[in-house]
């Protein structure tokens, strides 16, 4: 694997360690309380969707052994738990009534946290919109930014006088183009780039008018959002996928960036999403955020495509290491991600919220899973971090992906990222190697 890792490269007094993971991904019981359907149920549920058939139905049951996995939490000396909040728990239809049992569960959950030393940071949506949204038009109904805005006041005046620090979506570049240009992910619709622009949009719109909300509730909330930030490439030399790249960055990394610390949209993509673009928009997706949340995991690597997505789509990467995923292993991307917030959008503090690696990681005869590919992983990313730092960059933790292994998405359960291994059969947990190495690995920064 190549990278700049050194063992243990230290990191900076205060420095916040922790764990993400995603509702949909871990809680289960998607039924239970009063929680309605969300995108990604439906879209489970239909044939060939999800590679290995599976639904998110019981994924790791986290609704029910919550305290276990913060005890997990404690054990490894973890600081910072970045988790998101059901929308279809908390309003099953989406707005209006408020489920007085779907709030418990993130109560519960905030104050056990608490007890633990453990900073909880929430995220408002993590993709499972309510299907009852979806059902009037989702992300491509301009309407839905109030809706979200009411959403997040409800959480808000319920764990605000407890929770500190707030993001509002996660990677909406991904929801987007995956879900909404393409069909890989809920709801599938499968409507080009015209579906991305207007979703990447209404999201944007929704986080505007959220983050407003939000700080009009607590001004001392500590706000952010939750970006997938990948270099771009291209896969081939000539001009036309130098092209490819440069309109893909603007649409997975720049719309995001550009919209909420700007203001703006860019200029290679302006014509196409000025259609959906009303006077004043701009003026309400652009917020004074208080930190970024970096989910890094490659470069991408894109070609020419003519009747892609603006032209363009994902395209062959070089030889090299890859993860279970089949993305390739190139920790100095992150560095790359993070030297290009610096010098590109004032230094923001940075939050890294997701890094992780899925491996075919198995337990032995005892019971023991020595997963040693995914230490290294993490002590490259985690040295691709420290250099940053020293470069200049505004970096204050760092959140691996994940604590448990999970559902993961179009995948359903065959790619595993957690440090602690799940039996999807029994729920059993079992920490691996990699879980006593980042016990360790914290215990080596001062608090």
């Amino acid at each position: 694997m190549a990278g700049p890792a050194r063992a243990g490269v230290p990191l900076p007094p205060g420095f916040l360690w922790g764990a993400s993971p995603s509702a949909p991904q871990i809680e289960g019981a998607v039924d239970a309380d009063g929680r309605a359907a969300s995108i990604w149920d439906v879209f489970a549920s239909q044939p060939g969707a999800i590679a290995d058939g599976s639904t998110p139905g019981t994924a790791c049951d986290h609704y029910h052994r919550w305290p276990a996995d913060v005890a997990l939490m404690r054990r490894a000396g973890m600081r910072a738990y970045r988790f998101s909040v059901a929308w279809p728990r908390v309003q099953p239809a989406g707005r209006g009534a408020v489920n007085g049992p779907g709030l418990d569960f993130y109560d519960h959950l905030t104050d056990a946290l608490l007890e633990a030393g453990i900073r909880p940071m929430p995220c408002l949506y993590h993709w499972d919109l309510p299907q009852a949204l979806q059902d009037r038009g989702g992300w491509m109904n301009r309407d839905i930014a109030g809706w979200f805005a009411d959403y997040a006041q409800v959480v808000a005046a319920r764990l605000g006088d407890r929770v500190g620090d707030w993001f509002t979506l996660n990677e909406p570049s991904v929801s987007a183009i995956l879900g909404h240009g393409m069909t890989l992910h809920a709801p599938g619709l499968g409507g080009g780039a015209d579906a991305t622009l207007k979703a990447l949009h209404h999201q944007n719109l929704a986080q505007g008018d959220a983050l407003a909300a939000l700080r009009a509730i607590g001004p001392a909330f500590r706000l952010g959002t939750i970006l997938s930030l990948q270099p771009v490439r291209p896969s081939h030399p000539g001009e036309e996928h130098r092209a490819a790249a440069e309109r893909w960055d603007a649409l997975w990394n720049r719309v995001p960036l550009d919209g909420v610390l700007r203001g703006e949209v860019p200029g290679i993509l302006a014509e196409a999403m000025g259609r959906w673009i009303l006077e004043g928009d701009l003026e309400r997706i652009r917020f004074p955020l208080d930190r970024i949340g970096v989910n890094y995991y490659s470069r991408l690597y894109v070609e020419a495509r003519p009747g892609g997505l603006v032209d363009a789509g994902f395209g062959p990467a070089p030889a090299g290491p890859r993860t279970d995923m089949g993305w390739p292993i190139e920790a100095h991307g992150l560095t790359e991600t993070l030297e290009d917030l610096r010098d590109n959008y004032g230094n923001p503090d940075v939050l890294i919220t997701e890094n992780g690696i899925a491996c075919d990681d198995r337990a032995d005869g005892a019971g023991r899973v020595d997963d040693r590919l995914r230490i290294l992983y993490l002590e490259e990313h985690l040295a691709a971090v420290a250099q940053a730092i020293q470069k200049g960059c505004r970096v204050g933790g760092y959140l691996a992906w994940s604590l448990l292994d999970n559902w993961e998405w179009q995948e359903g359960y065959r790619r595993r990222f957690g440090l602690v291994r799940v039996d999807y059969r029994t729920g059993r947990r079992t920490p691996k190697a990699s879980f006593d190495w980042y016990r360790r690995r914290i215990a080596e920064t001062p608090a």
